[in-house]
């Protein structure tokens, strides 16, 4: 296949797939649940719409936001309503999710899989002897820190905590409490009969039993309008019922923000981005550069639109936990490669931040459970606006930088392993990420001093999280300082950016997921550290093996050297014989 015919397909599918999402957009809307996903329901501390807090609820039950059992498929919402109708026939199936292989193998649960049903987890003695131990030491005033197994037995408790009030209906707040004037307490609709005086409280329990019923007899239409009698019922609440609204445009964005996955067409944009800059290395070179602009310009409009959505929706900067920086260290390796394109036009620099991207966006959208989306309310000390906008962004602008440094560096180290040229050019572009990188990192290393001087009293404590920026940020420094000084120069810049590049993974994640330890308590988290592992194995691997073709490379650049230098036997015989 020629390379123009290879192009065409290309953007035929490309095509093709643009043409089809608004029709998939509008499909997506015909549901019969569609007069109650903008409901708000009460739920983790926060109102939500009841779309989010199906999907939501998946996530944390089950691990996904759908569930399969056979050949049938459930959305979160007819997942929610299966359990609230039929929770009998849903305590022996399996949904819970149980995703450490260790504790599974440890308390005898079947190893290769991963969802079981709450009658297997109760009936389990080694299970539920295990959940004693951890009950016992999360009771205990000193606070010992959890194994892995027991951390993965809390939430497997908090799971079947879950799965409970969805079977009991206890989990459905949809109605605010008349005699609560703080309006965090909320009542299911079935309490809403005798809470609320004057028929407004039994129309919402009638709908809602109406509405049960329909679906248990899977009357998809009777259930649709008792949907919109229910709403109908809740929006009667608002005259009696002060700041309360049952249809608000923020409940509305939410349920799009949920529904459209603007982090997940990011992601596929930049993949489309890198894919037509491959493509397009050996023809139509101008054409190509263009189109991947323009693919790059749609992903960060749409990470923008993502990032927009989230700060309207919880009323803050999307930097307070590992998920939210991850998706926004991605937009900023697009970010500078953007400014770092406007100004040489290299394109080499959108084929390493792209790539780096999609990976950090494909891992946001397919970890649930160990990068939480969650827009759950944050603690306490990060309810500063001003210190969470400066430092969080900063330090998170900089693990950006040098992950664009570190999908430069690959295509350096990638070149020097096939033995092809490298232009000094792309040695330039390396250094002036790294340089963004430790700018930004110092940056943030301070205003953090500065924050927790204001929040805790002190400047400098060294907590784990603090102390690692520090090592992240002198191994950068390092690394600058050593091209100066002449011990190395543009290779050891590409080594160093991916050796570098480790502190930031501890920094980022083996603090929090890892030593679980320090200040920064609000971050922590389980899962992925075998995945983690084995990337920084495979890193280290790579470093080697392009040191040792190197210097292999330098060793017969050495012989050749000598050889053309060294004189002939003749020429030696000639030379003594005169």
């Amino acid at each position: 296949m020629t390379t123009s015919s290879l192009l065409r397909r290309y953007f035929s599918i490309v095509l093709l797939a643009l043409f089809a999402l608004p029709g998939a957009l509008a499909q997506a809307e015909e549901n019969p649940f569609a007069p109650l996903e903008s409901l708000p329901v009460q739920e983790g501390g926060r109102r939500k719409p009841f779309y989010t807090f199906a999907v939501e609820t998946m996530q944390s039950v089950t691990g996904r936001a759908t569930y399969r059992d056979g050949d049938t498929s459930y959305s979160a919402m007819e997942m929610v309503f299966e359990l609230w109708t039929r929770p009998e026939a849903w305590r022996e199936r399996p949904f819970i999710l149980v995703n450490y292989k260790p504790l599974r193998r440890e308390v005898g649960l079947d190893e290769g899989r991963k969802l079981f049903s709450i009658k297997e987890l109760l009936d389990s003695a080694a299970f539920q002897a295990k959940a004693a131990e951890v009950a016992q030491k999360q009771a205990d005033p000193a606070k010992p820190k959890l194994t892995n197994a027991e951390t993965e037995v809390r939430d497997i408790n908090q799971r079947l905590a879950i799965a409970h009030g969805l079977l009991s209906g206890a989990a459905f707040r949809l109605v605010p409490d008349p005699a609560d004037k703080g309006g965090s307490r909320w009542l299911t609709p079935a309490q809403a009969a005798t809470a609320y005086p004057g028929g407004v409280g039994e129309a919402i329990a009638g709908s809602t039993q109406k509405l049960l019923q329909a679906f248990a007899a899977k009357d998809w239409t009777a259930f649709a309008a008792q949907g919109e009698a229910l709403s109908g019922a809740l929006g009667q609440l608002e005259a009696v019922v002060p700041g309360y609204t049952h249809a608000s445009s923020v409940m509305e964005l939410e349920t799009f923000y949920q529904k459209f996955h603007p982090f997940r067409w990011a992601w596929i944009a930049y993949a489309l981005a890198a894919i037509t800059l491959w493509l397009t290395t050996l023809a139509a070179r101008g054409t190509g550069y263009r189109l991947a602009w323009g693919f790059v310009a749609i992903g960060a409009a749409l990470q923008l639109f993502g990032f927009v959505a989230r700060v309207i929706i919880a009323g803050r900067a999307p930097v307070t936990n590992m998920y939210e920086s991850v998706i926004w260290v991605a937009f900023g390796v697009i970010f500078f490669a953007m400014i770092l394109e406007a100004i040489y036009r290299a394109r080499i620099i959108f084929l390493g931040a792209t790539p780096v991207a999609v990976v950090a966006l494909i891992l946001a959208d397919t970890q649930p459970t160990v990068l939480r989306p969650q827009l759950d309310p944050i603690a306490a000390v990060l309810r500063d606006n001003f210190w969470l906008s400066t430092h969080v962004t900063s330090i998170t602008l900089s693990y950006a930088a040098f992950a664009l440094a570190l999908g430069v560096g690959h295509i350096i180290l990638f070149k020097v392993l096939g033995g092809r040229k490298i232009s000094p050019a792309l040695y330039n572009y390396l250094y002036r990420s790294l340089q963004i990188g430790v700018l930004l990192l110092a940056i943030g290393t301070l205003l953090g001093a500065v924050w927790a001087n204001y929040s805790w009293g002190r400047f400098w404590d060294w907590d784990p999280k603090e102390t690692w920026a520090l090592i992240a940020l002198l191994g950068y420094l390092a690394l600058l300082h050593g091209r100066i000084a002449g011990w190395w120069k543009g290779f050891g810049l590409a080594i160093g950016s991916v050796v570098a590049f480790q502190s930031v993974i501890m920094a980022w994640y083996g603090v929090n997921f890892v030593l679980g330890e320090g200040l920064h308590s609000y971050g922590f988290g389980t899962g992925g550290v075998g995945y983690v592992a084995t990337y920084v194995a495979a890193e280290l691997l790579f470093v080697a093996v392009v040191l040792v073709r190197q210097k292999l490379q330098s060793s017969k650049a050495e012989n050749r050297g000598k050889k053309a230098s060294a004189p002939s036997l003749d020429e030696a015989d000639g030379a003594s014989a005169r």
